[in-house]
């Protein structure tokens, strides 16, 4: 508390620094002029500046995904926050913790459509968790220390604040709040009691984890708890580094382009323990693999935010406690033996799906996939958006457990270059690789400039197969041939890479892969790999002539 006077500016810095803000990603505005003159005397937070919004509110996402404490993203209004607006998104779609701070119009100049006015709070409401604006300088650090309790309570997500340019520069009395942390829930006993009687009348259970407050602990132990008992372990969509994928009862992730055996384990199984997800769209292919319903099926859903339990699959048994917590107990709950033989078959299933098979390609993506598991560290965190190019890496590649990999479940492309920024900032000393389709990479392709000038080390790949390929995948199935809308007409990525200063280098078959990347990981900074596929293999098992050749 100090009864000195400070621009609101100056509080609300002061503030995030009492949060254990350490790093803010901004494009710089005129409207909260007065914060980043607090941030010049503040070096404690590192002020990363990116080239557009979308990057900035990506890059946010991504640490808060890694630290489990709200991304901090600061923007200005108008055309800002609506570039912004993805990042939100994202973090809601994928239960990530995240602040959106956005200077306003001064608050005397409000609805008049003043330059640039938007409402943002009506605008981010229904995309946030809290959506607010702040007119009382003297009041922003309740403001910061409620915005940081909603974005790490229950269900993670994203808050946005905006700020009236002259509220940020009144100089007022403020009594600053303590850090925020997350409230610890713990699993009812009885619940747990409940838990394991249904597991000892169960056939053929599978678990599906991932997603909400997974981290590092619940990876450990629910491993510990499925592997005790043989119980398969599916992840969810893009979450398959929720346990390490070593893991001998780990049977691959669910979403697009699955195996078809562990689809069909889903189908079969008596029980369900769903520990973390909300068992969304793609998780559940449209609500058709897991029916709301799901008759003949037992589900057991754990997940730390009550809203959750019961709003959209009838539950059996539904759990509301940190997964963490529970996966501790279950782990180290004290029951009768209670063994399946199930979890060795379904790792068995997909390690056998998960090995690459040789094409006659002339780039084929599958060995490439195998020489950077056999180059790069167990730990390497794989950043990637949206797109058919990353089902290579979802198939192929070896997730460690949490936090490896950054990919988001709302399908949003142009992710993955600002995530690997964040993630190279964040994690200095572990590989990361940004994984791009060429579509999907110049949707954020200007973030290079921002990886270089912040000393980040990364390896980038660029996909080039000239084609918005996802949708020509579904364009070839509905109408064979008819192409319309998805050729892409591309640059020399390479040579984009170099001129934004990276190293880099083109490849175009199979062979030459692992000498170039051998080359590339040895490059002290931005190494970008441009590797030129063909359209004909449009998925890692679909090409574009058996879509054609499909009977209708």
């Amino acid at each position: 508390m100090t009864s000195t006077p400070r621009t609101g500016g100056r509080i609300l810095v002061d503030n995030l620094l009492a949060q254990g803000c350490d790093r803010i990603f901004c494009v710089p505005g005129e409207s909260y002029l007065a914060v980043l003159d607090a941030l010049h005397d503040s070096p404690e937070i590192d002020l990363v500046v990116a080239r557009q919004e979308g990057g900035v509110g990506y890059m946010a996402e991504a640490d808060g995904a890694l630290t489990k404490r709200p991304g901090i993203a600061f923007v200005t209004r108008g055309p800002g926050a609506t570039n912004a607006s993805i990042g939100v998104h994202v973090a809601m779609q994928d239960s990530t913790p995240m602040i959106l701070f956005i200077g306003d119009v001064a608050r005397g100049d409000r609805d008049r459509e003043a330059f640039q006015e938007v409402d943002l709070v009506a605008m981010f409401r229904p995309l946030a968790k809290w959506a607010t604006r702040i007119d009382d300088a003297a009041r922003i650090p309740e403001y910061v220390a409620r915005a940081y309790a909603v974005a790490m309570a229950g269900r993670p997500g994203p808050v946005v604040i905006a700020l009236p340019e002259d509220m940020l520069c009144d100089e007022v009395v403020a009594v600053d709040r303590p850090r925020v942390e997350r409230p610890a829930q713990a699993a009812d006993p009885g619940a747990m009691i409940a838990l394991f009687d249904l597991l000892k009348d169960a056939a053929a259970p599978l678990a599906i984890v991932g997603g909400a407050d997974w981290d590092g602990c619940a990876a450990h132990h629910f491993a510990e708890f499925a592997t005790r008992h043989g119980i398969p372990v599916a992840a969810a969509f893009r979450r398959q580094d929720a346990i390490a994928n070593d893991c001998t009862v780990y049977a691959g992730n669910l979403g697009y382009g699955p195996n078809p055996k562990l689809l069909e384990r889903v189908k079969a199984a008596d029980l369900l323990l769903v520990v973390g997800p909300r068992l969304g769209e793609a998780t559940t292919d449209g609500y058709t693999l897991i029916t709301p319903d799901h008759p003949g099926q037992i589900l057991i859903h754990v997940h730390p935010d009550p809203a959750e339990l019961g709003s959209v699959y009838r539950t059996d048994l539904a759990i509301c406690a940190d997964t963490h917590e529970f996966a501790e107990l279950a782990a180290h709950w004290d029951s009768e033996v209670i063994d399946f033989a199930d979890g060795a078959e379904a790792n068995a299933e997909w390690q056998a799906w998960a090995t690459p098979q040789p094409t006659d390609d002339m780039l084929d993506l599958g060995p490439c996939v195998a020489a950077m598991r056999a180059a790069m560290p167990a730990d390497t965190i794989i950043c990637n958006g949206a797109g058919n190019f990353s089902g290579w890496w979802h198939r192929y590649w070896r997730y460690a457990g949490p936090v490896c990999q950054l990919a988001p479940t709302a399908g949003a492309m142009g992710y993955g270059l600002p995530a690997g920024v964040a993630a190279a900032l964040r994690h200095p000393n572990r590989r990361v690789a940004v994984i791009a389709g060429d579509g999907d990479f110049l949707m954020n392709g200007q973030e290079l400039a921002t990886a270089i000038v912040s000393g980040c080390r990364l390896l980038v790949l660029v996909v080039d197969n000239g084609s918005y390929g996802t949708i020509r995948m579904h364009q070839e199935r509905r109408y064979p041939s008819r192409i319309s809308g998805t050729d892409l007409a591309n640059p020399d990525f390479a040579a984009l890479g170099r001129a934004f200063g990276a190293w880099a280098a083109t490849v175009s078959e199979t062979a030459a892969f692992p000498d170039v990347l051998a080359e590339a990981l040895a490059q002290p900074g931005v190494a970008l790999i441009h590797l030129k596929t063909d359209v004909e293999r449009i998925a890692p098992a679909v090409t574009v002539s058996a879509l054609r050749a499909a009977p209708r």
